[in-house]
């Protein structure tokens, strides 16, 4: 991604030559801006990413937003810090629309900031498998919250969400698949838009969204 936020060129020239599908969706997203959707979203450090990430599993984006709105609101129009979501009552959480099993989720979170066995910084340091083994390890975390964590807190660029059920069905549309594709079948077809995986991700979704 260049500095405006516009998608990089030489990435998107790579998947419009990589893949005459995907070319398409490139033509018709002239000036693309692969972040835009985060433009109504508060600054995120790494763990309000996360936050984001849990409050937002089997949710909409709407849906997320709204609950995201509502802690911000518990913490004076702003997203907590580890230390604060710590003190805050649980209950707190709950009125906020988040369930146990997920505000338990976020507070173990928050303890390895606190402990810090994860910063901003080391966090950043890592690579892609390093961050998702690390962060898997706290229950609740799967792969698509981790994926989706080296997309938004970190930009990275060859991210692919194979669990994301909305790009499965972007790519069963788009290629023509009779069934919503496996997950081998997406791990073959996203083979070749390596190394630009996660910009290739964000055409997708937005032929999908609109």
């Amino acid at each position: 991604m260049t500095a405006s936020g516009v998608a990089d060129p030489v990435a998107r020239e790579f998947l419009r030559k990589a893949d005459p599908v995907l070319a398409r969706v490139i033509d018709e997203h002239p000036g693309f801006r692969p972040r835009a959707w985060m433009d109504d979203l508060p600054p995120l450090d790494a763990f309000g990413t996360l936050i984001f990430q849990v409050v937002g599993q089997q949710l909409s984006v709407a849906s997320t937003r709204a609950i995201v709105s509502r802690i911000e609101e518990l913490f004076g129009g702003r997203m907590p810090t580890p230390a604060e979501l710590l003190a805050t009552d649980p209950q707190a959480l709950r009125t906020a629309g988040l369930s146990a099993r997920k505000g338990a989720t976020i507070r173990a979170l928050a303890e390895r900031f606190v402990d810090g066995r994860f910063s901003d910084e080391a966090l950043a340091r890592m690579t892609d498998v390093e961050v998702e083994d690390a962060l898997t390890e706290v229950s609740g975390i799967g792969p698509w919250s981790a994926h989706g964590f080296l997309l938004v807190a970190l930009d990275r660029p060859d991210v692919f969400l194979t669990g994301d059920i909305a790009l499965r069905r972007a790519i069963q549309r788009l290629y023509g698949f009779d069934h919503v594709p496996t997950e081998n079948e997406l791990i073959e077809l996203s083979d070749r838009w390596r190394p630009y995986r996660s910009l290739a991700v964000s055409y997708l979704f937005a032929s999908e969204y609109e």
